[in-house]
This record gives structure tokens, C-alpha cells and sequence, in this order.
């Protein structure tokens, strides 16, 4: 089975820079990084814009974590959800990360459950989002600024997912087999493995 619909893309400087970064990292290279080398380009801008996104931002490491993973779950990404669960269980707990990736109640602080929540709102219905909603926020302690890098940590994660998806980039077997039981057992949307 391939790893994604379009074939292997043809190689050039940066796209092997691409796959020696995986390699370095993960081991392997990633089925979106083969997607995303038809444009290593791209991809690199896409990394240093949300690289300098979150660089001056205040949400924790594990505010982002919990974000990216609702927001990957309420999209129905397997690949990113089997990602950014794994990484949540390694900040928290895999019954914590699962419980995220389900949509159900989980261990979180007032901050993190407000963001889960604004993730699946953003993802399902961005116009029905009121006032109300942002209020919640800071009610929960974000600050505006928070509030704006949140959404737009949401939006660029939308985008990402929506290209792997449609092009059919499927989540890497190293990925799923590094993931907690509980956050492979909750991952039961998108493409398989």
C-alpha cells in the first residue's frame, strides 16, 4: 500500500534535507514529509511561521499539545492525532491524552479544557463562535494575545492536516507503534495505519 496518493517526489537539495531531518529525528522518513517534498519550500515556510508563532507565545507546552491534539481529533486526522496524542501522554498521561482525543472530560486545568473546547469549536463551526466564547477564554486565564495565537495555531493546523488528509498521506507504522496504547485505541478516525 502506498503512503500517500502522489508517488515519491523528485529529489532535490532541500527534499533531502527534509528526509535527513526526519531520519535524524523519527528514524525514518515521514509519509507527509514524501507529500509535502513536491514543495520542500513550502513546507519549510510552514515550519518557521508556526516556529515563530509559537516563539514569543505564553501558552505552555502542553497548552499546544492539548490543542493540536483536539484540534487533530475534531478534524478526524489519525496522522496528527496519533502524533500529538503520544506527545500529550508524555506531558501528562495516556488516559489524559485519550480522554482529548475522544472529546471526553479529561485531567486538565481550567486553561487546557478551555482550549480543547475553543479547538472543537474552531474545527466544527468557526461562525458560530460569539462573543461569549472568547469571554470564556479569558475567563479561563488566556489573555487576548493567547486567544489570537490559539486560533491561528488552530488554523495552521487545519491547513496542514487538510493537505496530508486529502492527499492521502497515511500515519507512519513507527508512529503508531511509539503511541500509548490508550491514544492508538482512541485514534479510531481518519486513515489507517
Amino acid at each position: 500500500m502506498n503512503a500517500a496518493f502522489l508517488p515519491e517526489p523528485p529529489q532535490s537539495p532541500a527534499a533531502k534535507a527534509a528526509y535527513e531531518d526526519d531520519f535524524a529525528s523519527d528514524g525514518y522518513v515521514n509519509n507527509l514529509t514524501r507529500v509535502w517534498c513536491w514543495r520542500p519550500d513550502v513546507l519549510m515556510s510552514f515550519q518557521n511561521t508556526r516556529t515563530e508563532l509559537l516563539s514569543e507565545s505564553t501558552l505552555s507546552s502542553r497548552e499546544v499539545a492539548v490543542l493540536v491534539a483536539a484540534t487533530a481529533a475534531a478534524r478526524g486526522d489519525s496522522y496528527c492525532s496519533l502524533a500529538w496524542g503520544a506527545r500529550l501522554a508524555g506531558m501528562s498521561d495516556e488516559e489524559t491524552a485519550a480522554a482529548v482525543l475522544r472529546g471526553d472530560e479529561a485531567d486538565l486545568s481550567e486553561r487546557e479544557t478551555a482550549l480543547a473546547d475553543w479547538s472543537r469549536q474552531v474545527v466544527t463551526d468557526p461562525n458560530a463562535t460569539t462573543e461569549a466564547d472568547t469571554r470564556r477564554l479569558r475567563e479561563a486565564g488566556l489573555s487576548d494575545r493567547e486567544i489570537f495565537e490559539a486560533t491561528t495555531l488552530i488554523a495552521f493546523r487545519l491547513a496542514f492536516s487538510t493537505v496530508n488528509d486529502a492527499l492521502g498521506a497515511r500515519p507512519d507504522a513507527q508512529l503508531a507503534e511509539k503511541a500509548p496504547r490508550l491514544v492508538r485505541e482512541a485514534v479510531t478516525f481518519g486513515r489507517p495505519v
